[in-house]
């Protein structure tokens, strides 16, 4: 359900970037300008972030790599909020109420990709297995030792047990 204004949103300036490539310029060409090898077009970074958006959406909405997608959508839907619905340039009061209706939701979309970003499905972190991975060896290698330590404690009164003779034939074999 999340994806679904994104799949849509995007396929629309996918399709027709000319009536948003306006209201993009002033974010897209300093966006361009900081990041290399990114067109100063305001068409084409529409048209990239319609493809985001799209494909992110789709991958989302298929559960195919959702934390990924979530966070492609979430860097995709800053600069759409910020050249789209930039509610304190407004002049005009219904148009602005309209603009900041529109910049909270767009926010609380933010809100919703970053928490399916974190959402790991019931499954715990990496970082959560990998400290229990680690606890799980350590626990492990003491068990080791402490079984180790009392099988050589064992062969040692074994052999203290045991005849002078029945030792030295012992040491001959190892």
């Amino acid at each position: 359900m999340l994806a679904s204004v994104f799949i849509t949103g995007g396929w629309s300036t996918l399709r027709d970037p000319e009536p948003v490539a306006p209201a993009a310029e002033p974010v897209a060409v300093p966006l361009a300008f900081r990041i290399p090898r990114l067109t100063e077009d305001p068409k084409q970074l529409v048209r990239v972030n319609g493809a985001v958006q799209v494909g992110a959406g789709l991958m989302l909405a298929t559960g195919r790599v959702p934390r990924l997608a979530a966070l492609a959508l979430a860097g995709s839907l800053v600069p759409t909020t910020l050249a789209g619905h930039a509610w304190w340039k407004e002049e005009d009061k219904e148009q602005r109420a309209a603009q900041r209706t529109q910049f909270l939701k767009n926010l609380s979309l933010l809100g919703g990709l970053l928490i399916a970003a974190a959402d790991a499905h019931g499954k715990p972190s990496l970082a959560y297995r990998s400290r229990a991975a680690a606890v799980a060896g350590r626990r492990s290698a003491r068990h080791a030792r402490r079984e180790a330590s009392s099988t050589l404690s064992d062969a040692t009164g074994s052999l203290r047990s045991m005849s002078k003779s029945a030792q030295q034939t012992v040491a001959r074999q190892f």
